[in-house]
């Protein structure tokens, strides 16, 4: 834990590195370094505040609800009022974006760093570099594989194996209840970021599932980049292929939005009770309507509220407490038979 001396020294250089090329932005020539303005970590004031530690927060991207949401939960906890001032990037999917906003952290001297890995390799040498100035890397949602797990001190997210596993699963026991066990199921599937742990973990857990079962034939995997439009656009490419599609198994629920849509454009219904069965994961407001309505069969939850944990390990940190290296946070799956008692409260 650094010193309140040494706070105060960089919390002035912090108030000339944050505001400096903000206002070179203003004046058309600032970088792409993006610093919410709405939230109050940004002023002036709240720099100044020898008390604060500082975060510098990589966020892979924007590409979902779920990440919206998971950018939310960070912001809520590492807000001036909770002690913080964050420094945020958005990465916009490119791995090298990550890499530089990690590095100007560095530069930066910030108390700690915390990102999600937008792929699983090639983060040896910068975490050295983290590792080497002394600060704290604490990873969330997404994994990383490196050669010494020394390079970063905690991970904090999903099970994303078994998410796949639960899936599968749930797979299993539809088909049963509708005496189709033993009938041949024709699958696709919708991944997202190619390389990503929770691409790698969901595709292994439902495939341990999937490999008991001769019987079903997986058809195409597609990367789908976890959007709406590239998963409407790979959907529709399969329909028009394959003569007949029983199952898709869609990695988030925004690419699950873009399958419904191609689903009833081609004059076809999705849902457990229609010609295709869906099953996706993330759990947001919107599609946890739609489980209720029948449409999706079942949605894994992808827990975003990532920053309260992270927050807490960052706490055990500064008051010499032990903490987990690695923390899963609980999560659950929803069918139509139990969802209503969630939408109401979901925020996301």
């Amino acid at each position: 834990m650094k010193s309140i001396f040494f706070r105060k020294w960089k919390a002035r250089y912090l108030l000339m590195v944050v505001l400096i090329p903000f206002m070179l932005a203003i004046n058309g020539c600032g970088r792409d370094f993006n610093v919410d303005l709405s939230n109050e970590s940004v002023e002036s004031s709240d720099i100044r505040d020898e008390s604060l530690i500082v975060v510098g927060v990589s966020q892979l991207g924007s590409e979902s609800v779920w990440r919206t949401a998971n950018t939310a939960s960070l912001q809520r906890a590492f807000s001036k009022e909770n002690g913080y001032f964050m420094i945020f990037d958005n990465a916009r999917q490119k791995q090298e974006n990550q890499m530089k906003a990690i590095r100007s952290f560095i530069s930066q001297n910030v108390d700690y760093i915390v990102f999600s890995p937008i792929m699983e390799e090639g983060w040896d040498s910068v975490l050295q570099e983290a590792k080497d100035a002394g600060i704290p890397v604490i990873l969330m949602d997404r994994k990383v594989k490196v050669s010494d797990t020394s390079l970063y001190t905690a991970w904090v997210g999903s099970d994303f194996k078994e998410e796949g596993v639960k899936a599968g699963k749930w797979l299993e026991k539809f088909l049963e209840s509708k005496g189709r066990l033993e009938d041949e199921v024709r699958i696709v599937v919708l991944q997202g970021t190619e390389g990503a742990s929770s691409v790698l973990g969901r595709t292994e857990g439902f495939n341990e599932i999937l490999r008991k079962h001769e019987n079903w034939k997986v058809l195409e995997c597609v990367n789908a980049e976890y959007t709406t439009a590239k998963a409407m656009e790979e959907m529709k490419r399969m329909l028009k292929k394959h003569e007949r599609i029983d199952v898709v198994v869609s990695q988030n629920d925004d690419m699950t939005f873009g399958a419904v849509d191609a689903i009833r454009q081609e004059g076809l219904t999705p849902g457990i009770d229609g010609d295709i069965v869906l099953i996706s994961f993330d759990a947001v407001k919107a599609a946890l309507q739609m489980v209720q309505d029948g449409v999706i069969g079942v949605d894994v939850e992808c827990n975003p509220d990532l920053g309260g944990y992270v927050r807490a390990i960052i706490e055990a940190i500064e008051n010499g407490e032990p903490y987990e290296k690695h923390t899963y946070v609980e999560e659950r799956s929803f069918t139509k038979e139990m969802v209503g008692q969630y939408i109401e409260d979901r925020i996301y």
